[in-house]
């Protein structure tokens, strides 16, 4: 009779878990579904406010729920919060990049881009997001076992459909676009790096999640998708506990699309 092993892959029980943008619109949910799946797990963002108030909510539940202040464009801030979280834990087995910082002229028509401007994203994004894995890779190097989880999006995959944005007041960052596409290689590069080293790097890349956009932007969203409508920050929650498992133990450079099936046309 085959041992009855695979509910215990699935849990995150004895994990430590960093996820990064850790109160974000997505990060929450993230963050307390690595909760839910028996981690403990550091919110690490640097909006202090509503990462104590997220740690506060959950404080007399059984989720271990911890928030550290983050900047993930600040090299020794990520090495503070690091090492504060190895000196209480020991180690650190699961790193979600799901930080998500831009400037406040993000979403400016490619012809109106300053270069500036663009340079700063790609700058505070991407390499944002290079500081963390190495820096983490590091720790994870000393335990020969850990996990990284990347954030990139479907438009790192293709490329827009514009037709969804008119008679929006929206558009897609170009930006936008080049980062996440940058990300996705990135994780692929990673995963082979480090494989000798036990540690694992994928990618997740979430379609469009629905935060109270205009009613004719989700339309037109809706139509594209063979779901029929746009994802709940919630659903995101599920891939990234299955990446951060042993179930996914033999999983390394993947890049796993959570859209609705909006890529598949």
């Amino acid at each position: 009779m085959t041992e009855k092993i695979y509910p215990d892959k699935f849990s995150l029980k004895n994990k430590i878990a960093v996820v990064t943008g850790g109160v974000g619109l997505i990060g929450k949910p993230v963050s307390i579904g690595l909760a839910q799946a028996g981690a403990k797990v550091y919110i690490a963002d640097i909006n202090e406010k509503e990462g104590i108030k997220t740690e506060k909510n959950y404080k007399k539940s059984d989720l271990q729920l911890k928030w550290i202040k983050l900047d993930i464009t600040d090299i020794n801030s990520i090495r503070s919060c690091i090492n504060k979280i190895v000196k209480e834990d020991n180690k650190i087995d699961i790193w979600v990049n799901c930080a998500y910082p831009r400037t406040s002229d993000w979403s400016d028509k490619f012809e109106n881009i300053k270069y500036e401007s663009w340079k700063k994203n790609v700058d505070m994004h991407l390499n944002g997001y290079f500081i963390c894995c190495q820096q983490i890779a590091k720790q994870m190097k000393k335990q020969k076992l850990g996990c990284i989880i990347n954030f990139s999006s479907i438009y790192g995959v293709v490329g827009p459909d514009f037709s969804i944005y008119r008679g929006s007041n929206t558009t897609m960052p170009a930006a936008y676009s080049a980062i996440k596409g940058g990300i996705i290689n990135f994780t692929r590069y990673l995963s082979t790096y480090y494989a000798k080293h036990g540690i694992r790097v994928n990618a997740i890349c979430p379609g469009g999640i629905y935060h109270k956009q205009s009613r004719t932007f989700v339309k037109n969203y809706e139509k594209k998708t063979p779901m029929g409508r746009m994802g709940k920050p919630e659903e995101i929650a599920g891939p990234v506990i299955f990446l951060a498992s042993d179930a996914a133990s033999y999983i390394t450079g993947h890049v796993l699309l959570v859209d609705g099936g909006w890529t598949t046309w």
